[in-house]
C-alpha cells in the first residue's frame, strides 16, 4: 500500500518547508509542494500532517541491545532492549554493541538480537568487538566487518578506564587498521567506536595514534565525551582538529553533580567554540548500566540508559539552548547515517528508506513513527509492539 504524508513542514533534516511526501513500500519515492492522488487506481493511507513538523528516523548508533552491566554483580545485568522502547521514542535505526560483560553477552547472541530486532520492524547494525583487548569477535576483525551484513565497525573499546584493559597505543592501531581496510574492502565505515572513561589519560591515545600512523582522526568515534568537565574540554580540542565526538544522552543527577554536562547544553557549547555541526552526534547508551561508584572505586548504585533519552536532549537543544531545528536533529540523524556509511538512513530525500517521525509543531513530541514504510506508532501509542510485548 502507498501512504501519502500530507501537509506537514518538512526538515530533512534542512528546513524543505511545507511538503507532501509519499511513500511506495520501505521507500520514499516522491517529495513535492502538494501530491494528488484522486486520479490514482490503487490504494493509499493519507496520514495528515496538517500543524505537525516532518523528521528523518532518529539513529541511535550506540545501544546495547542485548543488556549490560553488570558491575554489582549478576543481579545487575541489565534487560534487552524492546522494540517500542526505541519506536516510540522516534528510533528507526539501532547500532548495537556489547559492553563491560563480554562473557555472558557475546557476538554470537548479539548478531541473533539484531536480527530478531530486524524481523520485528527496525533497522539494526553492529559493532564488532568488546570493552577489553584482545578484542572479543565472531571471527575477526576483517571477517566480520566484511562478510557480517550487520556489522559495520568495532566498539565499543574501552580507553582511559578502570573498567578498560588498557590498551596499548599500538594495540589500538592495530584495532583501527583492520576496521578501516575492512571497511574499505567492503564498502562500509569500518569505524571504531571507543568508550572513554574517567580516566586521566583522556583522548591521548587517539591522539597519538592519529600524529603517529596514517590513520585518519575520523576513523574514530570516542563516545561519553561528556562525562565531565575537563574532557569535554578535551573533546573540543579534539573535535576542532577534525576528530568525530558523541556525547551520551543518558545519565543520572548524581552524575550530572560530579561534572556530566547535558548533551543539549554541550552540543551549545561546542558549536559556539567552532566545532563544525558535523563532528557532532548524540547516542544513547541504551540499556547499558550507568553504575556509580564510591570516592573509593566500590560500586554503589546502578540506573539503565534508555533510548527514549536521545530525542529528550534534542529537544532541550533546539527549546532551551535555542539551537535551530535543522542543526539540532543533525546529531541524531545525518550525522551518524554520514559517519557510519548508513547510506540510505538519515534523510527524507528520494529513493531512501522510509524512516519517518511526524512530531507535534508546539510541543516537539513524537506522534507518529514510520520505520521502513510501516506505522510502528500512532497518535503517540505503539501499534506494533515486539514479539514478547503483546
Amino acid at each position: 500500500m502507498l501512504k501519502l504524508i500530507k501537509n506537514g513542514i518538512l526538515y530533512s533534516p534542512e528546513y524543505k518547508g511545507k511538503c507532501d511526501i509519499l511513500v511506495c513500500d520501505d521507500k520514499i519515492s516522491y517529495i513535492q509542494e502538494e501530491i494528488i492522488i484522486e486520479n490514482l487506481n490503487v490504494e493509499v493511507e493519507v496520514i495528515d500532517a496538517e500543524d505537525k513538523l516532518i523528521f528523518p528516523g532518529f539513529i541511535d548508533s550506540h545501544v546495547h541491545i542485548l543488556g549490560g552491566g553488570g558491575e554489582g554483580s549478576f543481579k545487575t545485568r541489565t534487560p534487552e532492549l524492546t522494540l517500542t522502547t526505541a519506536t516510540t521514542a522516534g528510533v528507526t535505526t539501532i547500532v548495537g554493541c556489547l559492553g563491560t560483560d563480554s562473557v555472558t553477552r557475546d557476538m554470537k547472541s548479539l548478531i541473533a538480537k539484531a536480527k530478531g530486532l530486524k524481523e520485528e520492524g527496525l533497522s539494526c547494525y553492529l559493532y564488532t568487538g568488546s570493552y577489553e583487548v584482545p578484542l572479543k569477535t565472531l571471527m575477526s576483525i576483517r571477517e566480520d566487518i566484511m562478510l557480517i551484513d550487520e556489522i559495520i565497525g568495532v566498539g565499543e573499546v574501552a580507553i582511559s578506564d578502570h573498567r578498560s584493559s588498557a590498551p596499548t597505543v599500538t594495540e589500538v592501531s592495530k584495532i583501527a587498521a583492520d576496521a578501516r581496510v575492512a571497511g574499505m574492502l567492503s564498502g562500509k565505515a569500518g569505524i571504531v567506536n571507543v568508550h572513554i572513561g574517567d580516566g586521566k589519560e583522556q583522548l591521548k591515545i587517539l591522539n597519538e595514534v592519529c600524529e603517529t600512523t596514517e590513520i585518519p582522526i575520523t576513523q574514530f568515534i570516542p563516545t561519553h565525551i561528556n562525562r565531565n568537565k575537563r574532557l569535554f574540554e578535551e573533546g573540543i580540542r579534539y573535535a576542532k582538529k577534525g576528530g568525530l565526538v558523541d556525547l551520551t544522552t543518558s545519565t543520572t543527577n548524581q552524575f550530572l553533580e560530579q561534572g556530566e554536562m547535558k548533551c543539549s547544553k554541550g552540543l551549545k557549547i561546542m558549536l559556539d567554540n567552532g566545532v563544525k555541526e558535523e563532528n557532532i552526534t548524540f547516542t544513547s547508551d541504551g540499556q547499558g548500566s550507568l553504575p556509580a561508584f564510591d570516592s573509593s572505586g566500590k560500586f554503589s548504585k546502578l540506573q539503565i540508559g534508555t533510548s527514549k533519552s536521545l530525542y529528550k536532549e534534542v529537544i532541550d537543544a533546539i527549546k532551551i539552548e535555542n539551537i535551530p531545528i535543522e542543526v539540532a536533529l543533525k546529531v541524531i540523524t545525518s550525522n551518524p547515517a554520514d559517519n557510519l556509511k548508513l547510506d540510505n538512513k538519515g534523510r527524507i530525500e528520494f529513493g531512501r528508506d522510509a524512516d519517518i517521525v511526524i512530531v507535534n509543531k508546539e510541543t516537539l513530541e513524537v506522534e507518529t513513527v514510520i520505520a521502513m514504510g510501516k506505522v510502528m506508532v500512532r497518535n503517540k501509542e505503539a501499534i506494533i509492539k515486539g514479539t514478547f510485548e503483546k
